[in-house]
């Protein structure tokens, strides 16, 4: 294994996140990705028939990625990773810590963007099938408005997890510095 900057009587297992850690970024890595996609592809189809099984998976789902997320900020607020090793260049860190709050940031907006939008919807919000409690009164140009900058965000996420991929595959195949496998299982 690449020394990590950490002394001998650190372990390789106190250098990787906690097993929580390591779960909820690959659960919400996979649903994330699914939720772009089907997100993407329900607009494609969104006047067919049939397509309000789309819609309503992707809100119920949406509710669920959303705490998910607030479970992971709880977690990592709560436990500290071993800092990064000293030998990175500042830029790298600077650039991950960036990648990392705008993901972050990203994965709080998206959800809270489309709950927003589709509370001025007609439709309302449903997790699986239960419908939630509607506070707002439909308003189509409103739910238009929430619906574009989740739509839009939905770009700026999946630059920001490729930036966030392209770094951790440059860790684990060019520099093979255990960096990836803090995050891995």
């Amino acid at each position: 294994m690449a020394d990590h900057g950490l002394n001998s009587a650190e372990t390789s297992a106190s250098w990787k996140y906690a097993t929580p850690a390591v779960l909820l970024h690959w659960l919400l890595a996979v649903l994330i990705a699914s939720m772009v996609g089907v997100g993407w592809y329900m607009m494609s189809i969104e006047d067919e028939p049939g397509s309000d099984w789309y819609f309503n998976m992707h809100k119920s789902f949406g509710v669920l990625v959303f705490g998910l997320v607030v479970l992971r900020i709880l977690w990592r607020a709560t436990h500290r990773p071993v800092p990064l090793p000293a030998s990175l260049p500042k830029w790298q860190v600077s650039l991950s810590l960036l990648t990392q709050w705008g993901l972050y940031a990203g994965m709080i907006l998206m959800p809270v963007l489309g709950f927003l939008g589709a509370s001025y919807s007609k439709s309302g919000v449903a997790f699986f099938g239960i419908l939630l409690p509607s506070w707002a009164v439909p308003d189509h140009d409103t739910a238009e408005l929430f619906f574009g900058l989740h739509s839009a965000l939905a770009w700026v996420l999946v630059v920001l997890v490729a930036v966030h991929a392209v770094g951790g595959l440059k860790h684990l195949l060019v520099d093979k510095d255990g960096v990836f496998q803090r995050m891995w299982f």
